[in-house]
């Protein structure tokens, strides 16, 4: 029975992470303020202006760098660096509330 009730909770966390994406849009000259992704388990990737363009004048970055948190494809949160090219100190943990919220709403 422990097995099974496992089993069923690995397969929910598993098909709740195919949903979510976090995308960093930054620039080479501000590299040195971004946030490392490496700790999500979600999809997550960096674009620079330099190599996707289309993408930044597509999803209406203002300021670099800028996380943008995807559910089913679906801007779900966004945290800016505003005019001083840093993100908040708090900016993984924003994520990570935001990540639980969408995860809890799918049980």
């Amino acid at each position: 029975m422990r097995c099974a009730i496992i089993a069923f909770f690995l397969t929910c966390v598993s098909f709740a992470q195919t949903d979510i994406e976090i995308i960093q849009f930054s620039a080479s000259f501000v590299k040195d303020k971004e946030i490392s992704l490496k700790g999500f388990k979600y999809d997550n990737k960096t674009m620079y202006m330099s190599q996707n363009s289309d993408m930044f004048s597509e999803h209406n970055i203002k300021y670099i760098p800028t996380i943008i948190l995807f559910y089913n494809d679906e801007e779900f949160f966004r945290i800016e660096s505003g005019i001083s090219l840093t993100l908040p100190d708090d900016s993984k943990d924003q994520l990570e509330e935001k990540i639980d919220e969408i995860i809890s709403s799918k049980f």
